[in-house]
């Protein structure tokens, strides 16, 4: 990397070390979660239609690439299990979201991210990835962020040791409007903040939890932002 980029995440925790601190944190769960990811992609089935290319950015153990149903799909990370993990048909890239992404300009109809930003090393770094992903994308194309809150999270945030950078959805808005993006939706209370610690509720409660908007209110410790390329 060269010396005018900072260190990614990845570049803080080597591969090798990212494979090993994601397979002992989510061990055991994988099940679970590839359930609850396949509710969840119905859910932002409104945002993400069928015909859409669509990029999953620090897609770790690609339970939501492989989950949505799109046209065609792709992801990104630098722990290479999610080359294993990844289905046929999604295009996996190993490689630093704060460099020039190997992609095509004008590429995405969607860029989606779930529970990543908080690993990128410093504001710089994400500013770097949004403007990656904004180029990649389509006019008009759509990202979807979503991540802990630290408003809500507070302490708790950290007990993960690749946490580094804090954010909130106002943040998160902020530097999306910046980087040129048009703001669609903006939740600061979402889905409560973990899966991979605490127990593992049954599918059926996620269904409702979302059919319920104001249980967000009260549980929500994630937030959810929606944007758009101008």
């Amino acid at each position: 990397m060269s010396s005018e980029h900072p260190a990614s995440p990845e570049a803080v925790h080597a591969s090798t070390e990212l494979q090993q601190i994601y397979q002992t944190r989510f061990g055991g769960r994988s099940h679970h979660r590839q359930a609850v990811w396949r509710v969840l992609c119905r859910f932002f089935a409104k945002w993400i239609p069928e015909d859409a290319t669509v990029l999953d950015l620090g897609c770790g153990h690609c339970e939501f690439i492989n989950a949505v149903a799109v046209r065609q799909k792709y992801a990104m990370d630098l722990n290479p299990d999610a080359k294993v993990l990844a289905q046929p048909g999604v295009t996996v890239m190993l490689q630093d979201c704060s460099v020039p992404w190997d992609i095509e300009p004008n590429t995405l109809d969607v860029v989606f991210s779930s529970n990543f930003l908080e690993h990128l090393p410093d504001k710089r770094a994400l500013e770097r990835t949004l403007q990656h992903a904004w180029r990649a994308l389509r006019p008009n194309g759509t990202i979807v962020l979503m991540g802990p809150n630290i408003k809500y999270v507070q302490g708790a945030y950290w007990d993960f040791f690749d946490h580094y950078l804090a954010l909130t959805e106002l943040s998160v808005a902020e530097v999306l409007t910046k980087t040129g993006f048009t703001m669609e939706r903006c939740v600061g209370r979402f889905l409560p903040y973990t899966m991979s610690l605490g127990p593992t509720y049954p599918v059926w409660m996620l269904k409702v939890y979302l059919a319920m908007p104001w249980a967000w209110r009260v549980f929500g410790k994630q937030f959810l932002v929606i944007a758009r390329r101008n």
